[in-house]
Parts: C-alpha cells; structure tokens; sequence
C-alpha cells in the first residue's frame, strides 16, 4: 500500500483545504519545495501535487513551482499532478517538465472526449480524479453536484485506459474523519486499475482499515492534512503499511 503525501499549491504556498473551500484554506509551508523534499526523506515512494488556483482558474496557476518541485525529487520518485488541466498541450508540457502522471477531473467529467483523446496520446500517464458524495459525482472544486453515479463513470473511463482512478469522497476530505473504506471498496470491486484513496484519512486505523482491502484492488492512499497536523506519522504509516501488505 502506497502512501502519497498530497502538497496542495496556492499562490505557490502549500496549504490544506476543507472540503474544497479557498477561503479556509491553511499555509503550512512556505517553501513547497522543501516540503516535497521533506517528504521524500521520510521515505515517500510518490507525490501528488494539486494546483489550487489552476484547479478554480480552469489552466495552470502554479507552472513554476511545480517545476521546482518535480526537478527537485523527480529523480527520486514519481509524481502526480492534477489541477486546472483542459488540454493536450498542457499535458505534454507537464510530462515534458518530468510529471509522471498527470490527473485529469472536472475535465474528464464534462469533457469525456478529451480524456479519451488524452489516453490515446499520453498512454501510461493519465489518472482520472472523480470526487463524490454518495455516490454521485461533483465537479468544478465540488461546488456543483452532477447526478452521474461514480461506478458507471468509472467503468467508461477505464475503458478509455486511464492508469487509476483517485477516489475522494468530498464528504470527509480535510476533515480527518476517516476514510469512507466502503465506498472506496465498492468503485475497487467495478474495475480492473486499481483505485487510490483520497479524503478523510486522520490516523494508523485508516491505514490499517485500507490495508486490509488492499486486495481489492486499492493500491494507495492520499494523506494531507493528518500528516501535516501531525494526527498521522508518515514515516510510522508507511512502515506499518508495508508490513500489513507483506
């Protein structure tokens, strides 16, 4: 079981958000770079990177940063990147710049020809982000609810081949009340790539809660605001996930 340190990026700050709300959000780094570095050295075998402001803005917000940070430990290990991402260019621009997989959200949902075409071009590198609340999935930061079922849509873009697929449930994200294990579970169970975790994950049970469906078909989980607030040890989450996954 993988776990990804999330560095969320606003006007090239790393912060952390609740349930997807700019205003609240909170700074805890004032140098990205070092946090992806940190990061690393604590033994993360990946990194996933969100652009804020791009993510609202519609096209990349932070370029510069990011290009920082993925020159700074991509030599070490893989990121991934989503947020305000629309095209191909700005795709083959990311992966020229050393992304590893570039995560395509709002866009896949409202524009399903463009994830396909995005698969077609960019095999290997392309990872769906649907975010969902009961089952319903939302778009557009999560401000706005749309009434496809997340198992369906999930289903179409696999078969589009998309690498994963980055589960949140938007119900708990930044909350730190636990994963939603059971939704999580099911969208695993429908497909055939595997699906990361992403939303709620506060402490050791999380992990361990995950680890033990890990067989299901989840192959990692995004960790945020735990590890930053320190309700979550990395390096002790990792550890204990890989000897859970052993």
């Amino acid at each position: 079981m993988l776990l990804i340190p999330a560095i969320d990026l606003k006007d090239g700050h790393c912060v952390r958000l609740k349930q997807g709300e700019m205003e609240g959000a909170t700074v805890f780094s004032e140098d990205p770079v070092s946090m992806a570095r940190h990061w690393v050295a604590q033994g993360a075998r990946r990194l996933h990177l969100v652009d804020l402001n791009g993510a609202f803005a519609g096209k990349p917000k932070n370029e510069a940063v990011i290009k920082a940070i993925v020159s700074a430990v991509s030599d070490d290990i893989p990121v991934q990147l989503g947020g305000g991402i629309r095209d191909l260019d700005t795709i083959e621009r990311y992966l020229d710049d050393g992304v590893s997989y570039v995560i395509i959200g709002t866009a896949a949902v409202k524009n399903p020809g463009f994830l396909h075409d995005a698969c077609s071009a960019f095999g290997g590198h392309i990872i769906v982000g649907l975010d969902a609340k009961e089952g319903k999935v939302a778009v557009d930061g999560w401000s706005k609810m749309t009434g496809h079922d997340v198992v369906d849509l999930a289903r179409k873009f696999e078969d589009y081949g998309v690498e994963a697929v980055i589960y949140t449930d938007i119900g708990r994200d930044g909350m730190l009340s636990g994963v939603n294990v059971e939704a999580t579970v099911r969208l695993a169970q429908a497909l055939r790539i595997p699906v990361i975790a992403s939303g709620g994950i506060a402490a050791m049970t999380d992990i361990e809660q995950l680890c033990a469906v890990e067989g299901e078909g989840i192959m990692g989980a995004i960790t945020g605001r735990a590890i930053y607030e320190g309700t979550l040890d990395f390096q002790a989450a990792q550890a204990r996930a890989d000897v859970l996954s052993a």
